[in-house]
């Protein structure tokens, strides 16, 4: 493996570590929002990721020699979820309906949290992993230059 290799699959892991942070930011930003412009609550949205080979050269240069194939993380798109709203009874809510009840947003306040800290964490790994690389990329180009 390349240090450039180890560089872009870290990039990758912090891109899509980041995206999971804003997610759960807006998760936890709409937990009230009863009425969105789409009509009815907001719905709790998902980031799925996806693994890919990290390029055609290094896959095919991987098999030629026998090793196992790298791969890298990318972002396939966000999705939202279909879990079920909970209600409130709330008669004198603006968005209450006949029955007094208020369609709330499907989102789970200590799940985003964990959530949250997940994201966090994995990120944290990767600018480790980053960092690691750029040092032994460094030391490599030191011990070639003596």
């Amino acid at each position: 493996m390349s240090f450039l290799n180890a560089l872009e699959i870290s990039a990758a892991g912090m891109m899509s570590e980041r995206l999971r942070l804003d997610i759960s930011a807006s998760n936890l930003a709409n937990v009230d929002s009863t009425r969105t412009p789409e009509g009815g609550p907001y719905r709790k949205k998902i980031p799925v990721l996806e693994s890919v080979p990290l390029s055609f050269d290094t896959a095919l240069e991987k098999q030629m020699l026998g090793g196992s194939k790298l791969h890298t993380v990318r972002v396939a798109g966000v999705v939202e979820s279909q879990d079920p709203f909970d209600f409130e009874f709330n008669p004198s809510h603006p968005d209450a309906n006949e029955e007094g009840y208020v369609a709330r947003p499907n989102i789970s306040v200590v799940e985003e949290m964990v959530n949250m800290m997940k994201a966090s964490r994995a990120y944290e790994a990767n600018i480790t992993a980053l960092n690691t690389s750029k040092g032994l990329l460094l030391r490599t180009l030191d011990i070639g230059s003596m």
